[in-house]
């Protein structure tokens, strides 16, 4: 006969053994119901393993943003994004991985790893506190189990070593409470105290960034110097603009500013010739429809502060100022053209549209380089040697016909679209294109003229309103001092007793207990020893002066005996510890320090 399953195996052996059979029991687990097993759901996302989880998720979620254009960023790029790639793109809409920081999967791990870090906190905090109200432990029964222990016998009375014992402990700012024939001490809240606000300021910092992604509002403005035209804070005076998914115009704030002065300043000698030294904006600002105009300074990493708003320089350049006259006369265009700069020493491109010709003519576009300091070579064209206005000078060539603006299609003010332009040409049939210095004007071939003016400096401002930076940034300060707090505060209980042994003298007992590695706990207990024998000076058991003497350095049985320290087994991070029973060992009151905590 063969067995074939272990069961059957099994039940061949119980038959053949002379031994008892164990008893059995049918043990019936309890089931959970629906309010056992939100319980259970509850600690598993109030733990900290979750949060953890949870923090990593959305590290893991938010990189989609960086390499996938964002509609609140780059509505521009998104759109060309669909151009490209219309097939891809629209999945990608339906998962919202255009707006990663508004969608629905974003926002579920945020608030997950909110509620995870609160629950988590509040009840440690709580803990804590009621803690921070309560009294040390009595010194236990059994000091000598403790991991730091030392002992001698002494003359002086009991009260006399107390009262050293409480001046030594207030001294190294231990909290005291008196017992019967004890004392006992504990420090090293802050420990506790700085983990929790590290946790706080993490949700402080979760906080900063919804409120950040929420309500933010920045945007870009150009303004050239001494233009009447300033800006308005309302969405259609941004040449470019951001906002959060929450962020509408009640958001704005009513104020205004103009550029009436651009300093800029450059290296000029050695080998940083051309470094930008120094940018400042002088800008005239209003606040509220019928606010009294102010003059205020901008400078880089200086910006100027309205209300909860910031005015920001962020770059600079050149706008030569233009008057176009159409073939009849008529000025077609006149202002001044910002032109972007291509290189540090401000060689500059830029183009001027002009619409607005006569009836029956066509339209003109130029397409223009300006040199603040001009220098041509050959093979390298025109170019600039240095970026201030030491030699101004604008190349040009021109077009006409149709610049498509009435077409309907956004275009950029710093490209010319020349599918429907030709370009003009001089009686010789070359291309034409002039060279102007400020105060010369050029005639086109079909008798339209040019005239460069000079040249303003502007300057591009970011106007940013961002509610959550200063939220962050007590939060990151918060969260730098609690974590500071807990690696280099070290928990501290000690405790001396002093008894009238059976020989009618002192028996002094001092112990210690802490809970992390490395914390000097037996240099600390030596040192209240040292401090507690100035009052109550080490006796031998019996013997001459002389056997007290070495009694005192450790020679006889009356000497101090300290145990080597070892730290209560325990993570850093853990809750407030709890009352040390009497008769507790250490290893007993660790165990019951974390079933407390659990």
């Amino acid at each position: 006969m063969t067995i074939d399953t272990e069961s059957e195996k099994r039940a061949a052996d119980a038959g053949m053994s002379t031994a008892p059979q164990p008893e059995r029991y049918d043990i019936q687990q309890p089931r959970l119901g629906a309010g056992g097993w939100l319980r259970w759901m509850w600690r598993q996302l109030t733990s900290m393993r979750v949060a953890l989880i949870l923090l990593l998720l959305l590290s893991l979620a938010a990189i989609p943003s960086s390499v996938i254009p964002q509609r609140a960023v780059s509505p521009l790029k998104v759109s060309q994004y669909f151009r490209d790639h219309p097939g891809r793109a629209e999945w990608m809409d339906k998962l919202q991985l255009f707006d990663v920081f508004s969608s629905w999967w974003f926002a579920s791990v945020y608030i997950l790893l909110f509620v995870s870090l609160t629950g988590c906190i509040v009840p440690r905090a709580w803990a804590h506190a009621k803690v921070l109200r309560g009294r040390p432990p009595e010194a236990p029964k059994r000091m000598e189990r403790l991991p730091a222990y030392a002992t001698w016998r002494t003359d002086a009375d009991p009260d006399t070593v107390l009262a050293a014992a409480r001046t030594q402990l207030k001294k190294r700012r231990f909290r005291l409470s008196p017992g019967t024939g004890s004392v006992a001490g504990e420090k090293g809240y802050a420990r506790e105290t700085g983990n929790i606000l590290f946790h706080i300021a993490l949700i402080g910092v979760l906080l900063a960034f919804l409120l950040g992604k929420l309500y933010t509002g920045q945007g870009g403005k150009i303004l050239v110097e001494g233009s009447p035209e300033g800006f308005a804070n309302s969405f259609t005076q941004y040449d470019d603009f951001q906002s959060g998914a929450l962020f509408d115009e009640k958001n704005m704030e009513s104020f205004g500013f103009r550029l009436t002065k651009l300093d800029q300043t450059f290296e000029r000698l050695g080998t940083q010739k051309g470094a930008p030294r120094d940018f400042e904006a002088t800008v005239e600002y209003w606040e509220g429809a019928e606010g009294k105009p102010r003059t205020g300074k901008v400078k880089v990493n200086e910006p100027l502060t309205i209300g909860s708003t910031k005015v920001f320089l962020l770059g600079t350049g050149y706008a030569p100022d233009i008057t176009v006259r159409d073939s009849t006369g008529e000025i077609a265009y006149s202002g001044p053209v910002v032109f972007l700069p291509q290189d540090s020493n401000r060689t500059s491109t830029g183009v001027i549209k002009v619409p607005d010709v006569s009836k029956g003519l066509q339209q003109l576009g130029f397409e223009g380089i300006f040199t603040p300091t001009v220098m041509v070579e050959e093979g390298k064209g025109w170019y600039s040697t240095f970026p201030s206005l030491d030699n101004p000078a604008l190349i040009i060539n021109a077009y006409h016909g149709s610049l498509g603006v009435d077409s309907g299609v956004p275009q950029s003010v710093f490209r010319l679209n020349t599918k429907a332009m030709e370009q003009y040409k001089d009686p010789d049939g070359q291309l034409w294109n002039e060279v102007l210095v400020p105060g010369v004007t050029k005639s086109l071939p079909d008798g339209s003229t040019i005239t460069f003016n000079g040249v303003k400096p502007w300057a591009n401002f970011q106007i940013s309103k961002e509610p959550g930076k200063e939220v962050a940034l007590y939060s990151v300060i918060a969260a730098i001092v609690g974590l500071v707090l807990s690696l280099f505060v070290r928990r501290r209980r000690m405790w001396v007793r002093a008894v009238t042994g059976p020989d009618g003298r002192t028996v002094v007992e001092v112990a210690g207990l802490t809970r992390t590695e490395g914390g000097g706990l037996g240099q600390e207990v030596r040192a209240l020893v040292d401090g507690l024998r100035v009052a109550a000076p080490v006796v031998a058991t019996g013997g001459s002066a002389a056997d007290a003497d070495r009694a005192a350095d450790g020679g006889s049985d009356g000497a101090v005996a300290l145990k080597k320290a070892k730290p209560v087994a325990a993570e850093p991070n853990e809750a407030e510890p709890s009352t040390a029973e009497p008769n507790g060992a250490d290893a007993q009151t660790a165990d019951r320090e974390k079933k407390d905590e659990d």
